[in-house]
């Protein structure tokens, strides 16, 4: 990875933040994209200050031309991508039946239309490069989470178009991998929208015993290196993903009850 140019969206925290010091760490040039200003900034200079590249660009993934200024100043600094992280994402915690459309809207226009607009910009000078395009999924994006319908839609869209866009290119070299953590330690519960689109604030699970998200980080990291199409992250998001397969409807049970158990959870 030394001397790739990599992007990487949601930036400024969590898994995102995670990978920006991990690919920083192999010698790769790091572009990095949030909506916060100042956090972008700190993290990039930290990078600079420890020997390494980075740039930042103000990046609210949801606008069409915030992704297309990420992706051409890249360009225009270096010349070439070798690699797209979609990462930014927002989650939810309601009821769909007590959830405004807004929110629904809100989530698609974040973890769903961020990805297609930044990878629609970059897939031309990742095809030169015959570099890789990354998806941040969840566990969400292969089970459908009561209370999370609409995390869980954005999350299914992403891996969706990922994967087809995977096929359309599988002659040109271009390499597509989307991961799919379980419940990782992060803010993203933090911040994830009510039914109102009012932010939760605190996070109903204990964080503690998460995956953290540079355990995350370094998965993403190896499976970028080994040209993988997919990885399931957490035994939680393993057993998940195998059950699944063989016994769904006893796993809706378990995945309902084990959310109902969560703090003032929805179905209480």
């Amino acid at each position: 990875m030394k001397d790739k140019v990599v992007i990487i969206t949601g930036a400024t925290s969590g898994i995102g933040k995670a990978l920006v010091y991990e690919f920083a760490r192999s010698g790769s040039k790091i572009v990095i994209g949030a909506r916060n200003y100042e956090l972008l900034s700190q993290i990039a200079d930290d990078i600079k200050q420890h020997g390494g590249e980075a740039l930042y660009v103000q990046t609210d993934v949801s606008i069409e031309s915030d992704c297309r200024n990420l992706i051409l100043t890249a360009i225009d600094n270096y010349g070439k991508i070798d690699i797209l992280i979609n990462n930014a994402g927002i989650s939810m915690r309601a009821l769909f039946e007590f959830t405004e459309i807004k929110v629904l809207n809100h989530i698609m226009d974040v973890n769903f239309w961020g990805t297609v607009y930044a990878t629609k910009y970059a897939l031309p000078f990742i095809l030169e490069q015959k570099g890789s395009i990354v998806g941040v999924s969840s566990i969400a994006g292969m089970k459908g989470l009561p209370a999370r319908t609409g995390y869980s839609a954005s999350k299914f869209a992403m891996s969706g178009f990922l994967e087809a866009l995977r096929i359309e290119n599988m002659k040109k070299g271009l390499h597509v991998l989307v991961a799919f953590p379980g419940f990782t330690s992060s803010n993203i519960r933090n911040n994830s929208l009510c039914g109102s689109g009012t932010q939760q604030g605190e996070s109903p699970r204990d964080e503690n015993k998460m995956m953290t998200a540079e355990e995350v980080a370094k998965h993403i990291y190896k499976a970028v290196v080994k040209r993988k199409n997919k990885i399931v992250l957490t035994s939680q998001g393993k057993l998940v993903y195998a059950i699944n397969k063989v016994f769904p409807n006893f796993l809706n049970k378990m995945v309902y009850n084990s959310l109902a158990k969560e703090p003032d959870s929805p179905f209480n």
